[in-house]
């Protein structure tokens, strides 16, 4: 697969400048479509990824603890609570991207162990040639199904784990059901903690069944997201978060009010009460995410 014209056409991995000398984004098909990496203007060495145009991910090589996508700090916030400052831990991302979060949890939590799933190889070689990881981070990344590459992680490895998977900007039926919690309880360590990018829109009948799967399976639930998407209002990401030990609800309702883009925490009954009667996902019943209206990526 080769790249577009509009690539660059040295091999500088990353020592990107602005101004005339400026980049080109980078073009090139993957697996999953045609991946852009595009320079952010305002940061000397940093990139957007996009897939057929959807922005998946943003990364500054300069400063990896740096998250721009307002789901990405989200998720941020869980890698920052999930054990005390700076101490290392064993993580496991579905869904690899541009690596963002790997890269965040290296930064933060230095001789971290982690293993990234991301099926779709071509996209992972592209992302590492263009967007080099530290040689000193401990990241393995298997190119497979993010169902089948979590079947390889041991039994109760895991303190964290992340998924964070779209195929065509929709999450893959199989990573909805019951099942596949089963699957993530088996790799998370007792107290370990469970984080899903969520995306849905009106009337929310995906997400809806999504924490009624989680609360199937897990003791603790919280749920963070725009209140304008927790009404129905508008399509939009939302991070669910599980655990059978308790959350850090308080410092995490905290974090996320005091965002850029302020979000809302649910948990308890009023989160229980949000599913309207939904019934738990399983393999039998589970379909993709529903896909984002055009308009949410204008």
């Amino acid at each position: 697969m080769g790249r577009s014209r509009s690539t660059r056409s040295t091999k500088d991995t990353g020592r990107t400048r602005r101004g005339p000398a400026a980049v080109e984004p980078v073009v090139e098909a993957v697996d999953g479509g045609l991946a852009q990496l595009v320079p952010d203007p305002d940061r000397s060495r940093a990139w957007t990824l996009l897939i057929d145009g959807a922005p998946q991910s943003h990364v500054d090589l300069d400063d990896p603890a740096y998250l721009s996508f307002e789901y990405q700090r989200r998720l941020g916030h869980v890698i920052d609570l999930v054990a005390p400052p700076g101490k290392p831990v064993h993580a496991v991302h579905l869904g690899g991207g541009a690596l963002t979060l790997a890269r965040y949890v290296a930064a933060t939590r230095p001789r971290s162990t982690q293993q990234v799933v991301e099926r779709d190889a071509s996209l992972v070689q592209l992302v590492r040639r263009e967007l080099p990881l530290d040689p000193n981070a401990r990241i393995r990344v298997r190119s497979v199904d993010a169902r089948a590459g979590l079947g390889k992680v041991p039994d109760g490895w895991a303190d964290l784990i992340i998924a964070d998977v779209f195929s065509g900007a929709r999450t893959p039926a199989h990573l909805t059901s019951t099942e596949f919690l089963d699957e993530v309880r088996r790799a998370l360590q007792p107290s370990g903690v469970y984080a899903a990018n969520l995306a849905d829109g009106p009337p929310l009948a995906h997400l809806r069944g999504q924490i009624a799967t989680a609360a199937a399976r897990f003791a603790e639930l919280a749920l963070i997201a725009d209140a304008a998407v927790l009404r129905g209002k508008r399509f939009g990401n939302a991070i669910l978060v599980a655990s059978d030990a308790p959350l850090p609800l308080a410092e995490l309702t905290r974090r996320a009010a005091s965002d850029p883009h302020p979000a809302r925490l649910e948990h308890g009954k009023p989160l229980l009460d949000f599913t309207g009667g939904a019934v738990p996902v399983t393999d039998a019943a589970a379909v993709a995410s529903p896909a984002p209206p055009p308009s949410v990526f204008r």
